[in-house]
Protein backbone atom coordinates (compact mmCIF):
# COMPACT_ATOMS: atom_id res chain seq x y z
CA UNK A 1 0.00 0.00 0.00
CA UNK A 2 1.09 3.30 -0.88
CA UNK A 3 1.52 6.33 2.21
CA UNK A 4 -0.49 9.01 1.53
CA UNK A 5 0.57 11.46 -0.84
CA UNK A 6 1.74 14.39 1.39
CA UNK A 7 -0.09 17.31 -0.90
CA UNK A 8 -2.67 15.36 -0.27
CA UNK A 9 -3.27 15.73 3.50
CA UNK A 10 -4.14 19.15 3.84
CA UNK A 11 -6.99 18.52 1.32
CA UNK A 12 -8.03 15.66 3.29
CA UNK A 13 -7.57 17.61 6.41
CA UNK A 14 -9.99 20.45 5.16
CA UNK A 15 -12.25 17.97 4.18
CA UNK A 16 -12.87 16.76 7.83
CA UNK A 17 -13.03 20.31 9.31
CA UNK A 18 -15.61 21.09 6.88
CA UNK A 19 -17.44 18.40 7.77
CA UNK A 20 -17.98 19.81 11.20
CA UNK A 21 -18.30 22.91 10.37
CA UNK A 22 -21.40 21.52 8.22
CA UNK A 23 -22.64 20.10 11.56
CA UNK A 24 -22.04 16.66 10.12
CA UNK A 25 -22.28 15.41 13.76
CA UNK A 26 -23.87 18.51 15.52
CA UNK A 27 -26.77 15.88 16.57
CA UNK A 28 -26.97 12.72 18.77
CA UNK A 29 -28.93 10.86 16.18
CA UNK A 30 -25.60 11.63 13.47
CA UNK A 31 -23.45 10.40 16.25
CA UNK A 32 -24.89 7.34 16.81
CA UNK A 33 -25.48 6.86 12.99
CA UNK A 34 -21.66 6.71 12.70
CA UNK A 35 -20.59 4.54 15.41
CA UNK A 36 -22.98 1.69 14.42
CA UNK A 37 -21.83 1.94 10.77
CA UNK A 38 -18.19 1.82 12.49
CA UNK A 39 -19.69 -1.33 14.40
CA UNK A 40 -21.11 -2.69 11.28
CA UNK A 41 -17.64 -2.38 9.91
CA UNK A 42 -15.60 -4.73 12.37
CA UNK A 43 -18.70 -6.96 12.77
CA UNK A 44 -18.76 -7.32 8.26
CA UNK A 45 -15.11 -7.37 8.15
CA UNK A 46 -14.02 -9.68 11.27
CA UNK A 47 -12.79 -12.53 8.75
CA UNK A 48 -10.89 -10.00 7.06
CA UNK A 49 -9.53 -8.09 10.10
CA UNK A 50 -8.17 -10.79 12.13
CA UNK A 51 -6.03 -11.98 8.92
CA UNK A 52 -4.80 -8.53 9.34
CA UNK A 53 -3.67 -9.22 13.20
CA UNK A 54 -2.30 -12.42 12.02
CA UNK A 55 0.08 -10.74 9.27
CA UNK A 56 0.82 -7.92 11.33
CA UNK A 57 1.70 -9.95 14.67
CA UNK A 58 1.05 -13.76 14.38
CA UNK A 59 -1.78 -12.76 16.61
CA UNK A 60 -3.90 -15.83 17.53
CA UNK A 61 -7.41 -15.19 16.11
CA UNK A 62 -9.51 -15.15 19.65
CA UNK A 63 -6.74 -12.82 20.77
CA UNK A 64 -7.17 -10.61 17.87
CA UNK A 65 -11.25 -10.88 18.61
CA UNK A 66 -10.82 -9.83 22.79
CA UNK A 67 -8.20 -7.44 22.64
CA UNK A 68 -9.02 -5.28 19.53
CA UNK A 69 -12.40 -6.29 17.58
CA UNK A 70 -14.55 -7.51 20.68
CA UNK A 71 -12.93 -4.77 22.71
CA UNK A 72 -13.69 -2.07 20.19
CA UNK A 73 -17.32 -3.57 19.66
CA UNK A 74 -17.96 -3.18 23.57
CA UNK A 75 -16.52 0.56 24.13
CA UNK A 76 -19.13 1.18 21.00
CA UNK A 77 -22.45 -0.51 22.79
CA UNK A 78 -21.25 1.00 25.93
CA UNK A 79 -21.17 4.82 24.12
CA UNK A 80 -24.52 3.84 22.56
CA UNK A 81 -25.68 3.00 25.91
CA UNK A 82 -25.06 5.92 27.44
CA UNK A 83 -24.82 8.89 24.79
CA UNK A 84 -28.09 10.63 25.24
CA UNK A 85 -26.70 10.86 29.30
CA UNK A 86 -23.55 11.89 28.28
CA UNK A 87 -24.72 14.82 25.84
CA UNK A 88 -27.17 16.20 28.31
CA UNK A 89 -27.02 19.95 29.81
CA UNK A 90 -25.53 19.34 33.37
CA UNK A 91 -27.40 22.04 35.76
CA UNK A 92 -25.44 24.17 38.49
CA UNK A 93 -26.49 25.69 41.36
CA UNK A 94 -26.69 29.85 41.10
CA UNK A 95 -25.33 31.47 44.35
CA UNK A 96 -28.20 33.57 46.24
CA UNK A 97 -26.71 36.54 44.91
CA UNK A 98 -27.42 35.96 41.34
CA UNK A 99 -30.29 35.22 41.42
CA UNK A 100 -32.85 34.59 39.46
CA UNK A 101 -30.86 33.11 36.68
CA UNK A 102 -29.83 29.91 35.79
CA UNK A 103 -26.64 28.27 35.35
CA UNK A 104 -25.85 24.94 33.29
CA UNK A 105 -22.70 22.83 31.59
CA UNK A 106 -23.72 22.26 28.11
CA UNK A 107 -20.99 19.96 26.30
CA UNK A 108 -19.83 20.93 23.03
CA UNK A 109 -17.31 18.78 20.55
CA UNK A 110 -13.89 21.01 20.33
CA UNK A 111 -13.73 20.30 16.51
CA UNK A 112 -11.96 18.31 14.40
CA UNK A 113 -9.12 15.86 16.46
CA UNK A 114 -6.23 13.64 15.01
CA UNK A 115 -5.52 10.29 16.38
CA UNK A 116 -2.31 9.33 16.10
CA UNK A 117 -2.20 5.49 16.70
CA UNK A 118 0.85 2.88 17.61
CA UNK A 119 1.23 -0.65 16.12
CA UNK A 120 0.91 -2.91 19.00
CA UNK A 121 -2.82 -2.84 18.67
CA UNK A 122 -3.35 -1.51 15.79
CA UNK A 123 -7.20 -1.49 15.58
CA UNK A 124 -7.91 -1.53 19.10
CA UNK A 125 -6.03 1.59 19.90
CA UNK A 126 -7.16 3.55 16.85
CA UNK A 127 -11.06 2.69 16.47
CA UNK A 128 -11.13 3.32 20.59
CA UNK A 129 -9.75 6.60 20.32
CA UNK A 130 -12.43 7.44 17.69
CA UNK A 131 -15.40 5.88 18.87
CA UNK A 132 -14.29 8.72 22.04
CA UNK A 133 -14.25 11.40 19.32
CA UNK A 134 -16.98 10.64 17.30
CA UNK A 135 -19.67 10.50 20.28
CA UNK A 136 -18.29 13.88 21.63
CA UNK A 137 -19.42 15.14 18.07
CA UNK A 138 -15.83 15.60 16.84
CA UNK A 139 -14.73 14.64 13.10
CA UNK A 140 -11.15 12.83 12.75
CA UNK A 141 -8.03 12.10 11.00
CA UNK A 142 -6.86 9.38 11.58
CA UNK A 143 -3.16 7.85 11.52
CA UNK A 144 -2.38 4.24 11.52
CA UNK A 145 0.96 2.54 12.14
CA UNK A 146 3.00 2.09 9.17
CA UNK A 147 4.01 -0.69 11.49
CA UNK A 148 1.38 -2.54 11.37
CA UNK A 149 0.86 -2.43 7.28
CA UNK A 150 -1.84 -4.87 6.91
CA UNK A 151 -4.45 -3.43 9.25
CA UNK A 152 -3.41 0.23 8.08
CA UNK A 153 -4.48 -0.83 4.61
CA UNK A 154 -7.35 -2.81 5.79
CA UNK A 155 -8.76 0.46 7.31
CA UNK A 156 -7.48 2.64 4.36
CA UNK A 157 -9.39 0.63 2.34
CA UNK A 158 -12.63 -0.53 4.10
CA UNK A 159 -13.48 1.79 6.65
CA UNK A 160 -14.38 4.79 4.30
CA UNK A 161 -17.35 2.23 2.91
CA UNK A 162 -18.91 2.61 6.59
CA UNK A 163 -18.16 5.96 8.23
CA UNK A 164 -18.84 9.12 5.69
CA UNK A 165 -14.58 10.29 4.92
CA UNK A 166 -16.34 13.90 5.61
CA UNK A 167 -16.60 12.69 9.20
CA UNK A 168 -13.22 10.14 9.41
CA UNK A 169 -10.11 10.42 7.05
CA UNK A 170 -7.50 7.94 6.91
CA UNK A 171 -4.24 9.42 6.68
CA UNK A 172 -1.24 5.92 5.88
CA UNK A 173 2.43 6.32 5.92
CA UNK A 174 5.58 7.00 8.29
CA UNK A 175 7.12 9.98 9.58
CA UNK A 176 7.30 11.91 6.84
CA UNK A 177 3.13 11.80 6.56
CA UNK A 178 2.70 12.28 9.96
CA UNK A 179 4.91 14.90 10.40
CA UNK A 180 3.00 16.70 7.49
CA UNK A 181 -0.31 15.90 9.71
CA UNK A 182 1.26 17.57 12.50
CA UNK A 183 2.00 20.81 10.59
CA UNK A 184 -2.06 21.06 10.43
CA UNK A 185 -4.27 22.48 12.79
CA UNK A 186 -6.40 20.47 14.47
CA UNK A 187 -8.19 21.02 17.86
CA UNK A 188 -7.07 17.50 19.78
CA UNK A 189 -4.14 15.48 18.71
CA UNK A 190 -4.70 12.06 20.78
CA UNK A 191 -1.28 9.95 20.56
CA UNK A 192 -0.74 6.59 21.60
CA UNK A 193 3.07 5.15 22.01
CA UNK A 194 6.91 6.20 23.34
CA UNK A 195 7.34 8.97 24.75
CA UNK A 196 10.11 10.08 22.90
CA UNK A 197 7.47 10.43 20.02
CA UNK A 198 5.53 11.98 22.66
CA UNK A 199 7.42 14.87 23.14
CA UNK A 200 7.67 15.56 19.31
CA UNK A 201 4.05 15.15 19.25
CA UNK A 202 3.42 17.93 22.04
CA UNK A 203 6.14 20.39 20.54
CA UNK A 204 3.95 19.80 17.40
CA UNK A 205 0.92 20.48 18.83
CA UNK A 206 2.21 23.68 21.03
CA UNK A 207 2.60 25.64 17.88
CA UNK A 208 -1.14 25.52 17.66
CA UNK A 209 -1.67 25.66 21.60
CA UNK A 210 -3.70 22.25 20.64
CA UNK A 211 -4.39 20.54 23.11
CA UNK A 212 -3.22 16.45 23.93
CA UNK A 213 -3.92 13.23 25.25
CA UNK A 214 -1.00 11.11 25.33
CA UNK A 215 -0.87 7.80 26.10
CA UNK A 216 2.75 6.50 27.00
CA UNK A 217 4.32 3.33 28.53
CA UNK A 218 6.32 2.78 30.78
CA UNK A 219 8.03 -0.21 33.53
CA UNK A 220 4.79 -1.42 34.86
CA UNK A 221 5.60 -3.69 38.06
CA UNK A 222 3.81 -6.02 39.65
CA UNK A 223 4.42 -6.47 43.64
CA UNK A 224 3.47 -10.32 45.22
CA UNK A 225 3.52 -9.94 48.30
CA UNK A 226 2.24 -12.85 51.33
CA UNK A 227 0.19 -13.83 52.18
CA UNK A 228 -1.13 -14.91 48.42
CA UNK A 229 -1.69 -17.89 46.22
CA UNK A 230 1.15 -18.19 44.11
CA UNK A 231 0.35 -20.64 42.04
CA UNK A 232 -2.12 -17.95 40.79
CA UNK A 233 -0.38 -15.17 40.82
CA UNK A 234 1.90 -16.31 38.55
CA UNK A 235 -0.38 -17.54 36.48
CA UNK A 236 -2.14 -14.55 36.09
CA UNK A 237 1.22 -12.21 35.58
CA UNK A 238 2.17 -14.81 32.93
CA UNK A 239 -1.15 -14.22 30.83
CA UNK A 240 -0.79 -10.48 31.16
CA UNK A 241 2.91 -10.25 29.92
CA UNK A 242 2.61 -12.78 27.21
CA UNK A 243 -0.70 -11.87 25.51
CA UNK A 244 0.61 -10.01 22.44
CA UNK A 245 3.93 -11.89 22.78
CA UNK A 246 4.33 -8.73 25.79
CA UNK A 247 3.35 -6.08 23.43
CA UNK A 248 1.23 -4.72 25.48
CA UNK A 249 2.27 -0.81 27.03
CA UNK A 250 0.01 -2.39 30.04
CA UNK A 251 1.54 -5.64 30.48
CA UNK A 252 3.85 -6.43 33.53
CA UNK A 253 7.11 -5.11 32.65
CA UNK A 254 9.04 -6.81 35.78
CA UNK A 255 8.02 -8.61 39.26
CA UNK A 256 8.98 -7.16 42.45
CA UNK A 257 8.60 -10.80 44.67
CA UNK A 258 8.63 -11.69 48.43
CA UNK A 259 12.24 -13.32 48.63
CA UNK A 260 10.58 -15.83 50.82
CA UNK A 261 8.30 -16.68 47.61
CA UNK A 262 10.58 -16.18 44.99
CA UNK A 263 11.65 -19.68 44.41
CA UNK A 264 8.18 -20.67 44.53
CA UNK A 265 6.79 -18.34 42.12
CA UNK A 266 9.71 -18.53 39.47
CA UNK A 267 8.57 -22.31 39.07
CA UNK A 268 4.90 -21.49 38.46
CA UNK A 269 5.72 -19.03 36.26
CA UNK A 270 7.23 -22.07 33.34
CA UNK A 271 4.67 -23.92 35.32
CA UNK A 272 2.11 -21.62 34.23
CA UNK A 273 3.36 -21.08 30.55
CA UNK A 274 4.02 -24.44 29.62
CA UNK A 275 -0.15 -24.85 30.52
CA UNK A 276 -0.82 -22.11 28.39
CA UNK A 277 2.04 -22.45 25.33
CA UNK A 278 2.70 -25.91 25.49
CA UNK A 279 6.74 -27.40 25.80
CA UNK A 280 7.38 -25.31 22.30
CA UNK A 281 5.52 -22.29 22.25
CA UNK A 282 6.83 -21.66 18.58
CA UNK A 283 4.25 -24.32 18.04
CA UNK A 284 1.37 -23.09 19.68
CA UNK A 285 -1.67 -21.20 17.96
CA UNK A 286 -1.69 -19.48 20.89
CA UNK A 287 0.85 -17.32 21.06
CA UNK A 288 1.70 -14.41 19.12
CA UNK A 289 5.12 -13.21 17.29
CA UNK A 290 7.48 -9.81 17.80
CA UNK A 291 5.94 -7.41 14.61
CA UNK A 292 9.16 -7.43 12.91
CA UNK A 293 13.03 -7.91 12.78
CA UNK A 294 14.27 -4.75 14.26
CA UNK A 295 12.20 -4.88 17.28
CA UNK A 296 13.04 -8.94 17.61
CA UNK A 297 17.05 -7.46 17.35
CA UNK A 298 15.94 -4.83 20.33
CA UNK A 299 14.64 -7.82 22.52
CA UNK A 300 17.55 -10.22 22.15
CA UNK A 301 19.94 -7.51 22.42
CA UNK A 302 18.20 -7.34 26.48
CA UNK A 303 18.81 -11.19 26.52
CA UNK A 304 22.68 -10.63 25.89
CA UNK A 305 23.04 -8.07 28.17
CA UNK A 306 23.91 -8.51 32.30
CA UNK A 307 22.66 -7.88 35.56
CA UNK A 308 20.82 -11.31 35.76
CA UNK A 309 21.77 -14.66 37.22
CA UNK A 310 19.91 -17.09 34.77
CA UNK A 311 16.80 -17.54 32.29
CA UNK A 312 14.89 -19.45 34.19
CA UNK A 313 12.13 -20.22 31.45
CA UNK A 314 12.32 -19.71 27.90
CA UNK A 315 14.59 -17.88 26.09
CA UNK A 316 15.03 -19.40 22.79
CA UNK A 317 14.40 -16.55 19.51
CA UNK A 318 14.17 -17.33 15.99
CA UNK A 319 14.48 -13.90 14.05
CA UNK A 320 13.50 -15.44 10.53
CA UNK A 321 10.20 -16.44 12.29
CA UNK A 322 9.98 -13.40 14.76
CA UNK A 323 9.57 -15.81 17.63
CA UNK A 324 11.02 -15.04 20.83
CA UNK A 325 9.69 -17.62 23.95
CA UNK A 326 7.59 -16.50 26.51
CA UNK A 327 11.00 -15.61 29.34
CA UNK A 328 11.43 -15.55 32.73
CA UNK A 329 14.89 -13.87 33.87
CA UNK A 330 15.54 -14.66 37.70
CA UNK A 331 18.56 -12.96 40.03
CA UNK A 332 17.86 -9.50 38.06
CA UNK A 333 19.43 -6.55 39.34
CA UNK A 334 18.11 -2.98 39.61
CA UNK A 335 20.91 -2.11 36.82
CA UNK A 336 20.65 -4.43 34.68
CA UNK A 337 19.95 -4.03 30.82
CA UNK A 338 16.46 -5.16 30.96
CA UNK A 339 15.65 -2.89 33.81
CA UNK A 340 16.76 0.27 31.63
CA UNK A 341 14.08 0.89 29.55
CA UNK A 342 10.01 -0.75 29.18
CA UNK A 343 11.16 -4.23 27.72
CA UNK A 344 7.86 -4.70 25.38
CA UNK A 345 8.29 -7.96 24.56
CA UNK A 346 7.80 -11.87 25.97
CA UNK A 347 10.54 -11.24 28.49
CA UNK A 348 9.81 -10.79 32.55
CA UNK A 349 12.69 -10.25 34.53
CA UNK A 350 12.13 -11.14 38.31
CA UNK A 351 13.40 -9.39 41.25
CA UNK A 352 13.45 -10.29 44.69
CA UNK A 353 12.94 -7.59 47.69
CA UNK A 354 12.71 -7.85 51.10
CA UNK A 355 8.33 -6.94 51.27
CA UNK A 356 5.49 -5.14 50.46
CA UNK A 357 7.31 -1.89 51.96
CA UNK A 358 10.97 -2.71 49.51
CA UNK A 359 8.39 -3.07 46.60
CA UNK A 360 6.98 0.00 47.23
CA UNK A 361 10.21 2.24 47.88
CA UNK A 362 11.52 0.21 44.41
CA UNK A 363 8.65 1.51 42.31
CA UNK A 364 8.47 5.05 44.13
CA UNK A 365 12.06 5.59 43.08
CA UNK A 366 11.79 5.57 39.42
CA UNK A 367 9.14 7.16 36.84
CA UNK A 368 5.59 6.41 37.67
CA UNK A 369 4.12 3.62 35.58
CA UNK A 370 1.10 3.53 33.21
CA UNK A 371 -0.10 0.49 35.05
CA UNK A 372 0.86 -1.57 38.28
CA UNK A 373 -0.47 -4.89 39.78
CA UNK A 374 -0.42 -6.37 42.98
CA UNK A 375 -1.02 -9.65 44.66
CA UNK A 376 -1.95 -10.09 48.28
CA UNK A 377 -4.51 -11.20 50.14
CA UNK A 378 -3.61 -8.95 52.98
CA UNK A 379 -6.51 -5.82 52.31
CA UNK A 380 -4.18 -3.59 54.64
CA UNK A 381 -1.28 -4.20 52.47
CA UNK A 382 -3.32 -3.68 48.97
CA UNK A 383 -4.31 -0.01 50.60
CA UNK A 384 -0.59 0.66 51.33
CA UNK A 385 0.50 0.16 47.82
CA UNK A 386 -2.41 1.88 46.53
CA UNK A 387 -1.95 4.84 48.92
CA UNK A 388 1.98 5.35 48.38
CA UNK A 389 2.36 4.37 44.89
CA UNK A 390 1.84 6.45 41.88
CA UNK A 391 0.48 4.75 38.60
CA UNK A 392 -2.29 5.61 35.88
CA UNK A 393 -4.19 2.62 36.99
CA UNK A 394 -3.41 -0.36 39.15
CA UNK A 395 -5.62 -3.99 39.46
CA UNK A 396 -5.50 -5.59 42.67
CA UNK A 397 -4.96 -9.44 42.18
CA UNK A 398 -4.60 -9.69 38.33
CA UNK A 399 -3.53 -7.61 35.50
CA UNK A 400 -4.55 -5.47 32.79
CA UNK A 401 -8.30 -6.01 33.57
CA UNK A 402 -8.84 -2.82 34.62
CA UNK A 403 -9.26 -1.59 30.81
CA UNK A 404 -11.87 -3.97 30.56
CA UNK A 405 -13.80 -1.38 32.75
CA UNK A 406 -15.89 0.67 30.29
CA UNK A 407 -16.27 3.44 33.35
CA UNK A 408 -12.26 3.48 34.61
CA UNK A 409 -10.53 6.47 33.21
CA UNK A 410 -7.69 4.91 31.17
CA UNK A 411 -4.38 6.90 30.88
CA UNK A 412 -1.21 7.23 32.73
CA UNK A 413 0.32 9.88 35.14
CA UNK A 414 3.43 11.92 34.51
CA UNK A 415 6.13 10.28 32.14
CA UNK A 416 3.12 7.58 31.26
CA UNK A 417 1.19 9.80 29.82
CA UNK A 418 -1.58 12.78 30.29
CA UNK A 419 -5.41 12.63 29.33
CA UNK A 420 -7.40 9.82 30.06
CA UNK A 421 -10.51 7.68 28.07
CA UNK A 422 -12.64 4.93 27.91
CA UNK A 423 -16.24 5.35 28.65
CA UNK A 424 -17.20 8.65 29.77
CA UNK A 425 -13.63 10.05 29.85
CA UNK A 426 -13.25 9.37 26.36
CA UNK A 427 -16.23 11.30 25.56
CA UNK A 428 -14.74 13.86 27.95
CA UNK A 429 -11.56 13.95 26.95
CA UNK A 430 -13.23 15.40 23.05
CA UNK A 431 -15.28 17.77 24.39
CA UNK A 432 -15.49 21.66 25.74
CA UNK A 433 -17.85 21.54 28.74
CA UNK A 434 -18.55 25.13 28.50
CA UNK A 435 -20.50 27.01 31.32
CA UNK A 436 -23.47 28.75 30.41
CA UNK A 437 -25.55 31.54 32.55
CA UNK A 438 -28.77 33.01 32.13
CA UNK A 439 -30.14 36.26 33.42
CA UNK A 440 -33.55 37.83 32.68
CA UNK A 441 -33.36 41.30 31.71
CA UNK A 442 -35.84 42.52 34.59
CA UNK A 443 -34.93 42.63 37.44
CA UNK A 444 -31.94 45.08 37.07
CA UNK A 445 -30.94 46.68 40.32
CA UNK A 446 -28.71 49.55 40.55
CA UNK A 447 -27.04 47.55 43.37
CA UNK A 448 -24.45 46.11 41.69
CA UNK A 449 -23.19 49.26 39.63
CA UNK A 450 -21.41 52.19 40.13
CA UNK A 451 -20.71 54.55 41.70
CA UNK A 452 -20.11 52.94 45.15
CA UNK A 453 -21.32 54.43 47.71
CA UNK A 454 -21.00 53.14 51.32
CA UNK A 455 -23.71 51.90 51.93
CA UNK A 456 -23.51 49.84 48.25
CA UNK A 457 -20.09 48.78 49.56
CA UNK A 458 -21.54 47.17 52.75
CA UNK A 459 -23.94 45.66 51.07
CA UNK A 460 -21.65 44.58 48.39
CA UNK A 461 -19.14 43.25 50.81
CA UNK A 462 -21.49 41.04 52.83
CA UNK A 463 -23.40 39.62 49.47
CA UNK A 464 -19.99 37.90 48.74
Amino acid sequence: MSPTPITEIPTLVQQVRDGFTDGLLRTRERRETQLRALRRFLVDHEDELVDALRSDLGKPPIEAYTTEIGFTIGEIDHTLDHLEEWMAPQKVKVPLTLRPGSARIEPQPLGTALVIAPWNYPLQLVLAPLVAAVSAGNTVVLKPSEVAPATAALLHQRLRDFVDPRIVAVVTGGVAETTALLEERFDHVFYTGNGNVGRVVMRAAAEHLTPVTLELGGKSPAIVTAPTDVTVAARRIAWGKFVNAGQTCVAPDYVLVDRQLEDAFVAALGTAIVSSYGSDPAASPDYARIVNERHHDRLTALLDGDGYEAVAHGGQHDRSRRYIAPTVLRGVTPGATVMQEEIFGPILPVLAVDGPDAAIEFVNAREKPLALYAFTDDEGVQQRIVDRTSAGGITINHTLLHLAVNDLPFGGVGPSGMGAYHGKAGFDVFTHHKPVLTKRLKPDPALMYPPYGRWKQRVLRRAL
